[in-house]
């Protein structure tokens, strides 16, 4: 597993350098490694490379991989779109949520969070640049949601989180980056205490960070090219 260790190290660095040509501190932006479909054994040895936080889009395969772990302290995210029957079992086993774009949603992760576990720290899920294939509340909506979601007493709301469409280009991807960048800043404006902007991956995590990301969600770069899918 030293190649995952290499390839982690190898992206750290382009973290650092894209803070640095952005003037950002690179301590303000955090790596979340995105281990879908790969193994516990994956995820254990990035863990002993230094890595701490998780991201996972299958729920069902997240879970065998959090009770496999359990003796890590592992920080755990969802980042895949969450159904209704799907609610307990993530308010049982992640720390994060990106994926709220339904008020119905959080109110059912708020009431299934165990009380024994802290609030569930999450993320509005916002579709900034209206792709027709991806899930997220339209920006102009996105205020009402998060209001709502921040009175939910088991739920901490901690930011937004996009995934746009692949952008052509670095200048592209920073305009779209932009328009979540603006919309986080008028959620914090409107007297949201909000502190995550997640956006970027692998291939514009650069752009993401210019443009104020201050988490970057990355898995082939860490952990190789997938060759099949698990959900």
């Amino acid at each position: 597993m030293t190649k995952i260790s290499t390839q982690l190290s190898a992206v750290q660095q382009r973290i650092r350098a894209a803070c640095m040509a952005a003037g950002r501190s690179p301590e303000a932006v955090t790596l979340l490694a995105v281990s879908k479909t790969f193994g516990a054994e994956a995820v254990q040895a990035a863990f002993e490379a230094g890595q701490t936080a998780f991201g996972e889009n299958y729920i069902q395969e997240a879970v065998e991989k959090i009770t496999a772990l359990r003796h890590l302290p592992i920080e755990w995210h969802c980042i895949g779109p969450v159904q209704s029957n799907k609610t307990r079992l993530v308010a049982g086993h992640f720390d994060w949520v990106h994926t709220v774009d339904r008020l119905k949603i959080a109110q059912r992760l708020s009431e299934q969070r165990p009380a024994d576990l802290a609030p569930l720290q999450v993320c509005i899920q916002v579709n900034v640049d209206g792709g027709p294939t991806k899930s997220g509340v339209v920006p102009r909506e996105a205020l009402a949601l998060a209001q709502a979601v921040a009175g939910l007493t088991r739920l901490r709301l901690r930011g937004i989180m996009c995934i746009p469409e692949p952008a052509p280009d670095f200048d592209a991807a920073c305009a779209v980056f932009k328009r979540a960048s603006d919309l986080f800043e008028g959620l914090k404006a409107q007297g949201l205490a909000l502190d995550t902007l997640s956006m970027g991956m692998s291939a514009d995590l650069e752009a993401a960070i210019a443009s104020g990301s201050t988490m970057v969600r990355v898995g082939s770069a860490i952990f190789g090219e997938r060759h099949a899918t698990a959900k």
